[in-house]
């Protein structure tokens, strides 16, 4: 299994472009024996501490294996919206890992 965790940082005033991406995004992960596991949009009692500014979004993401992730990415229909993921996303930490 892979996971893939994103802290996801979004342009002020882009929060429906940002939902109208994810509304095509978000469905097609199942097309590659994917998960979404967790989509959490923390406020500002959620962080404890740390160094980092809030993100508007964390997604936690389950694959198979990595080719379905590399698959994910290259998903056509998911390409055709990329624009708005573009217009939306001022920066995405993506960070991969595994449960131990």
């Amino acid at each position: 299994m892979l996971y893939i965790t994103q802290l996801i940082y979004i342009k002020e005033g882009q929060e429906a472009v940002f939902d109208e991406f994810e509304a095509v995004a978000i469905p097609t992960i199942g097309k590659y024996n994917g998960r979404l596991l967790l989509r959490i949009r923390p406020d500002d009692t959620s962080v404890i501490e740390g160094s980092l500014d809030k993100p508007y979004e964390i997604h936690l993401v389950e694959f198979d294996a990595e080719s379905d992730f590399m698959a994910f990415m290259g998903d056509d229909e998911r390409k055709k919206f990329l624009h708005l993921k573009e217009q939306a996303i001022q920066l995405v930490w993506l960070l991969k890992g595994v449960k131990l």
